[in-house]
């Protein structure tokens, strides 16, 4: 195989797996493909912990796990070796290892590597099959849900630290508050500060499972404050994932919408018939299709309000303003 006949295979392979924008057939069968792999192994791991299942189909589940990868391993293996065509002018070794870095190759790679470990390292097989459970990670990929989530999350790390910083300093302040006062009563509940901080997250996290539980009155009282401090802390991380995504899905709004204006500016779009283009940018933002509808109509509002406020600029160049009659050539 020549070098140019190399070039355009890698070319394909990278527009298949790596270019979301390229939308064909064989790239859309692909993807269908590896979700369901992705889906069937997870149940598999599910299938494998039920003894009646497991053993009388071992050797069945054991082809299935060595065909999946070998599959995921020659999938990444591509990964690595396509993305050099991202961009033509940087080193394609420098763009390797910039992908292998991004958390979408860490997942890839974390989904096969227990697999190859497990021949150097005798690994329990319970361990292993919840391991390989680190697949379904891969579907982020191909959901765009999962991946404003992920982002989300990502741009919020701050804010989710603070969250935890505060709670890890509650549960050992509380555990250290019950452990005073009902160590004396409860020696074999409340026995040290580690042991009591398991009352202190079930009570903080609002879980409250009730297998240790204050018996003096100061404790109940003190158990009543955390327990109400503990809605107020568990509610934290909610507003922060909710307000995150709220941003961000306004954001995307904000950038449909100038894509679509580019698009009319520039291209010509017409946004009542040119429903392939209107969709390929739908999904590259991410957005649902009635906020796109929305946008759409306010765009060909705004169209309408410019057009008629042209033809009414023309109309009075054409006629006088005084008399409206028609003014001559």
């Amino acid at each position: 195989m020549t070098l140019f006949s190399w070039q355009q295979l890698r070319q394909f392979v990278y527009k298949t797996l790596h270019d979301d924008d390229y939308q064909t057939r064989f790239s859309r069968c692909v993807n269908y493909f590896l979700i369901i792999l992705i889906v069937a192994n997870a149940s598999a791991v599910i299938l494998e912990s039920i003894d009646s299942i497991f053993y009388p189909h071992q050797r069945i589940f054991e082809i299935f796990e060595n065909v999946s990868i070998a599959i995921f391993s020659i999938e990444y293996l591509l990964r690595v070796w396509s993305i050099a065509e991202k961009d033509s002018e940087s080193s394609a070794w420098k763009q390797r290892f910039a992908w292998m870095k991004s958390g979408g190759a860490i997942i890839d790679l974390l989904a096969i590597l227990p697999a190859y470990l497990n021949f150097f390292v005798n690994f329990d097989l319970r361990v292993l099959r919840i391991l390989r459970l680190l697949r379904l990670l891969k579907l982020t990929r191909y959901f765009v849900s999962l991946q404003i989530l992920l982002r989300v999350i990502q741009r919020e790390k701050g804010s989710f630290q603070a969250v935890i910083f505060i709670l890890v300093i509650m549960i050992v302040m509380t555990a250290s508050a019950m452990y005073v006062v009902e160590n004396k009563v409860q020696p074999e509940a409340f026995s040290s500060i580690p042991q009591s901080m398991w009352w202190a997250v079930v009570t903080l996290t609002t879980v409250g499972y009730g297998d240790v539980t204050p018996v003096t009155n100061v404790g109940r009282v003190l158990g009543a404050l955390i327990t109400i401090l503990g809605v107020g802390i568990a509610a934290l991380p909610a507003g922060i994932l909710a307000s995150g995504l709220a941003n961000e899905l306004n954001q995307r709004n904000q950038r449909l919408e100038q894509e679509f204006r580019e698009a009319l500016q520039i291209r010509g779009l017409d946004l009542l018939h040119d429903q392939r283009e209107i969709e390929k940018i739908r999904i590259s933002v991410g957005l649902p299709k009635e906020q796109t509808h929305e946008i759409i109509m306010q765009l060909v509002k705004e169209k309408l309000l410019e057009e008629q406020e042209q033809a009414n600029q023309q109309k009075q160049k054409t006629y006088c303003p005084h008399c409206g009659e028609k003014l001559s050539e």
